[in-house]
């Protein structure tokens, strides 16, 4: 196999990893992984508003409104009035949320994370340089993407906005 085809076929591998994953979560707690780190996000302070999510996931504040919206359909999160801005709603987790997150697969993210770091320097220095040159092959520069991995094989048509390359050019 020559080195084209090779290196398709291990970003083919990658992206196969990324949709398995999201099919692991979206059945142990169907949730998208998006959703998921939204949740974790939410769990981890305890006076969270729409835009510091949104800050903290490096979206946009519609997004995660949208994305909240369905959590608290699901009775995963609460919104409450902040009593010093009636303007603000904090956002926090239903015990149910607390259930979700604690009942969920280990990201892929932090399965990479952790693999990652083991690394030399000069090891990690090397795949980011290689995979910041895919992602210029793939015209992908200017594309907005937080550091989370999803696919929009499980998503519904709200979320694809949100994590679709394709409506990022």
């Amino acid at each position: 196999m020559d080195r084209t085809n090779a290196t398709l076929t291990a970003l083919r591998r990658i992206l196969r990893a990324t949709e398995l994953h999201s099919k692991d979560v979206a059945q142990s707690v169907g949730l998208t992984p998006v959703q998921l780190r939204l949740l974790k996000f939410i769990g981890e302070c305890e006076c969270a508003t729409a835009k510091s999510l949104a800050v903290q996931m490096r979206v946009s504040q519609a997004t995660v409104t949208t994305l909240l919206d369905k959590l608290e359909a699901r009775s995963l999160i609460d919104r409450i009035v902040y009593r010093f801005d009636r303007r603000q709603k904090m956002i926090s987790l239903t015990p149910k949320g607390r259930i979700a997150i604690e009942n969920a697969p280990d990201p892929i993210q932090k399965i990479f994370a952790s693999r990652f770091e083991q690394l030399a320097d000069w090891e990690k220095s090397m795949l980011l340089a290689a995979a910041e040159r895919i992602a210029s092959l793939l015209d992908a520069d200017n594309i907005d993407a937080a550091p989370i991995l999803a696919t929009g094989s499980i998503v519904d048509e709200l979320d694809a906005e949100f994590i679709d390359p394709s409506t990022h050019r």
